[in-house]
């Protein structure tokens, strides 16, 4: 059996583990033991981030790897399979945000979003569900979002991906219902402090900055950390995500209007910014940090985070 009570000596493959919470994730289950391999398409940071996540107790091997690429994910799965011997875990995390007006995004930025949010699980699900299934075991992680409840104005094609993710997981988990040893999880987070909303792609003409409250991205880690050790079918991470959702399931007309009119207000009034692809095609980013040291004001639980994964450089 697969859930065992621990995470140390688990094989477990995490993508999207460069910055943000993949790093985080990746440095969590590190702590706890885990051998971990690392897919991103950052190739020589993702190298800086096994190293890491070896100083922390874990053993990393990193593989570069496109998600909207099934050969890459193909790959990616035998690479772990020769260098682990067997994957007890695997956690889609690589994630993309474009905004902007839904006419003055191209087109091919709506369809790309699309490709790495809701694709790229589609595509480690589909490569890494025929093993599991003749194991009779595993767990497959995916994170998804708040905006997976909440549709967001001016995300159009984020929203599509994470409602869409969530739909083919529930449709999933039905399906896997004659396998009870695998299990299909989701996270969904609140808005996170992540370097990601500088990775964005942008058309709304002002610099983008994220929505407060912001949480710490090792609070998804440890979500996640939650789900291996005991396997359900979803989890919200942040008290905003499960007041939103609440908010939204009550009055989602009058909440998602209001979210479009804040938007509207802000993109006239924030800093100027012009139009750009953020990392969607390109991977040329140098920072590979978890936080995006955007929250104002410690918490005591970020005080806790920072004492206890004190790594962010």
């Amino acid at each position: 059996m697969t859930t065992k009570k621990t995470i140390r000596g688990l094989n477990i493959v995490l993508t999207g583990a460069s910055s943000g919470i993949g790093k985080a994730i990746a440095v969590c289950l590190a702590q706890e033991g885990a051998n971990l391999v690392l897919a991103a398409r950052r190739d020589a940071i993702l190298q800086d981030v096994a190293s890491e996540c070896e100083a922390h107790g874990g053993t990393a091997f990193a593989v570069k790897t496109d998600v909207t690429n099934f050969s890459d994910i193909q790959n990616l799965i035998e690479t772990a399979l020769e260098h682990l011997g067997t994957i007890d875990v695997w956690i889609n995390n690589a994630g993309v945000l474009a905004a902007g007006d839904f006419t003055d995004t191209p087109l091919e930025v709506h369809e790309q979003v699309i490709k790495v949010n809701l694709i790229g699980p589609l595509h480690g699900i589909y490569g890494i569900l025929p093993y599991f299934k003749e194991r009779n075991c595993g767990i497959i992680i995916n994170t998804v979002s708040l905006g997976a409840f909440i549709p967001n104005p001016y995300s159009v094609a984020y929203t599509a991906s994470k409602f869409g993710l969530r739909g083919m997981d529930e449709a999933l988990r039905c399906e896997l219902g004659r396998h009870p040893e695998i299990h299909l999880c989701d996270v969904n987070p609140a808005f996170i402090d992540t370097p990601g909303i500088s990775h964005a792609a942008n058309y709304t003409g002002a610099e983008l900055v994220p929505v407060p409250p912001l949480y710490d991205p090792f609070q998804v880690a440890e979500a996640v950390k939650s789900l291996i050790l005991n396997p359900r079918d979803s989890i919200m991470v942040g008290g905003s995500a499960r007041a939103g959702k609440f908010v939204h399931a009550l009055i989602p007309k009058i909440l998602g209007t209001g979210m479009a009119k804040m938007a509207e207000a802000y993109f006239k009034k924030g800093k100027a910014a012009n139009p750009t692809e953020g990392t969607l095609f390109s991977s040329a980013y140098t920072d590979h940090v978890a936080r995006g040291n955007r929250m104002k004001r410690p918490s005591l639980l970020k005080k806790l985070f920072t004492k206890k994964y004190a790594l962010d450089r």
